[in-house]
């Protein structure tokens, strides 16, 4: 198989980005015929259609969207050479640093790695995506080739998918998930029972819940409890059960890093020794792991988190 060039990879992701061989030829000032040759010649190259042609636009096959993340990362790795080889020669690193994170890793975990990052070395700028735990998730970001590093919440005991509920994103925790990317365990934080402060019987609120809330060991733990009942109200996100907690709502079950943002409105109650547990971790790609700016940004999440 003939390899594909730069030019050729920049093509396929912009085709894909955009959704149309007009509008990527407009992004990179190519016209559509040359779009589509250049699209035709890949799809030669690879033997395998990498776009779903129609009146609508181009929208990856299977092997489009696998051959597009790739080449996204293929690029990026040509994106961040220069900066790579100069940090290596001077000891400062520089350039874009893409991360996805959920909302309150974004909110909490995040900003002290950074500040620490960036002030050691000032020629980092972070770009950090917000990215819904649903789906792929944000370790979906990596696989994409959107990010360089993911903010993710991880499976216990490093099993193989599914760590979910069938709707978050989380990836096994361990040497390398599917997809091979690499991930690794920064905290543990336990969950606790959230109620309006000074209730007499916060058992008998209401729960309150939302799509993201992770992982089908804590399920496991919630469907052994015969006083949790099912969520009547579900709240865009973590923060919002909260607010709506303290507004007398109902309760919630929240892991730590959502309860930073508790005031006084609100109780926290621990659930003891066999209450459930969640693991946030970082995942990467194996070849932006090797980079000096994800190593750099690791060691600090890792000094963040303790």
């Amino acid at each position: 198989m003939a390899d594909l060039s730069p030019q050729e990879l920049r093509v396929l992701a912009a085709v894909a980005d955009s959704g149309g061989f007009s509008a990527a030829g407009a992004a990179l000032g190519l016209t559509q015929s040359a779009v589509s040759h250049s699209v035709r010649g890949s799809e030669a190259k690879v033997g395998a259609v990498l776009f779903e042609r129609g009146r609508g636009g181009a929208s990856p096959t299977p092997a489009g969207e696998r051959a597009v993340a790739l080449a996204r990362r293929i690029l990026r790795m040509y994106e961040v050479l220069g900066a790579e080889a100069r940090g290596a020669g001077r000891g400062a690193l520089a350039g874009v640093l893409r991360i996805a994170a959920f909302r309150s890793a974004a909110l909490h975990l995040l900003p002290p790695a950074l500040e620490r990052l960036t002030a050691r070395h000032p020629g980092i700028r972070p770009e950090v995506r917000v990215v819904r735990e649903l789906g792929a998730g944000t370790a979906g970001e990596v696989a994409a080739g959107r990010a360089d590093l993911a903010i993710a919440t991880l499976s216990p005991g490093g099993a193989g998918g599914g760590g979910a509920t069938g709707a978050t994103g989380s990836v096994p925790a361990g040497a390398a998930a599917p997809g091979r990317l690499l991930t690794g365990v920064l905290r543990e934080e336990a969950y606790a029972l959230v109620h309006p402060a000074g209730h007499p019987d916060p058992r008998s609120l209401p729960l309150l819940d939302w799509d993201e809330n992770c992982g089908s060991y804590t399920r496991d733990w919630w469907r052994a409890q015969d006083w949790i009942p099912r969520a009547t109200v579900k709240a865009e996100d973590d923060g919002m059960v909260l607010t709506m907690v303290g507004r007398g709502l109902g309760m919630a079950i929240l892991p730590e890093l959502s309860l930073r943002e508790a005031t006084d409105a609100v109780d926290i109650t621990g659930l003891g020794p066999s209450g459930p547990v969640r693991r946030v971790g970082y995942v990467t790609a194996p070849e932006s792991a090797s980079t000096l700016a994800v190593r750099a940004l690791i060691r600090e999440l890792r000094s963040e988190a303790g």
